[in-house]
């Protein structure tokens, strides 16, 4: 793996989101529209629920720290994408660069793209609403390392089944988070859910994430047990996107699909 053909794909998509401001408000514009809409939804919650003694802290936070996990997935599809629709796809596996370069180059830049909507939405919060996500303090580095990692494994899972079935895939990229948003537990705890779903749900990186965020802020003490679990199961996932992402790669070439993708 040699570090300058990483930078230079890393370097192709910042230059590509810099120089378009259309792309660049839309990076924020999903965030901030989102604080705006769970924030009045929370501030509903205060004055009709007694549920939460700190409704809009708990919710709202839970909401940005969710933004953030959709973006991180959805920019590591958009950069993938980005090179099918530019026509660029073939290119790029003709060029002398790896498959491990290309992963990692996107999990880098896919971090630039995500806090470019994530930092003035949560800027917009604190003011607003009297929510800011720094309240959680050190852990919120480590919670959102987690929601990191396992961000880019849905979107290495997608952009797999982009290589292996094709631009026909490229809806699963918009869907895939809101399919396991439900068992999440992102705005409600794990008791909420049937007994046999709760099972399935302690295995997925967000039910650890989301309840912890809520103890934090609740009872205001740190369970590091709950995030290093959060963290290694996340791990877990994206070793196994990994060998997806070879797997479909191989795959395609196998089946003479690679040569086709963007034509």
């Amino acid at each position: 793996m040699r570090f300058s053909r990483i930078y230079a794909l890393s370097l192709r998509h910042i230059y590509l989101i810099s120089s378009s401001l259309p792309r660049i408000i839309d990076l924020i514009y999903w965030p901030t529209v989102q604080i705006f809409l769970w924030g009045f939804i929370s501030k509903f919650f205060t004055l009709n629920s007694d549920y939460y003694s700190n409704t809009v802290g708990v919710i709202l936070t839970a909401a940005i720290l969710y933004d953030f996990l959709f973006r991180a997935s959805i920019s590591y599809n958009i950069m993938f994408l980005e090179e099918i629709w530019s026509r660029n796809f073939t290119n790029l596996f003709i060029a002398p660069i790896k498959i491990s370069e290309i992963i990692t180059s996107l999990t880098v830049t896919a971090i630039f793209r995500t806090l470019i909507g994530l930092i003035p939405a949560s800027i917009l919060a604190i003011p607003l609403f009297g929510v800011s996500i720094f309240e959680l303090g050190i852990p919120l580095f480590f919670l959102m390392i987690s929601l990191y990692i396992f961000g880019v494994t849905l979107g290495l899972l997608v952009t797999s089944g982009l290589l292996r079935f094709g631009p026909s895939f490229e809806n699963i990229a918009w869907a895939s988070l809101f399919f396991l948003a439900p068992l999440g537990c992102i705005y409600y705890p794990i008791t909420i859910l049937p007994e046999t779903l709760q099972i399935i749900a302690k295995a997925l990186p967000l039910v650890h994430i989301f309840e912890e965020m809520r103890n934090i802020l609740l009872t205001n003490s740190v369970n590091m047990y709950e995030i290093v679990k959060s963290i290694c199961i996340s791990l877990i996932y994206f070793a196994i996107g990994v060998i997806v992402f070879y797997m479909s790669y191989f795959g395609a070439k196998k089946n003479g699909t690679l040569i086709n993708m963007g034509e």
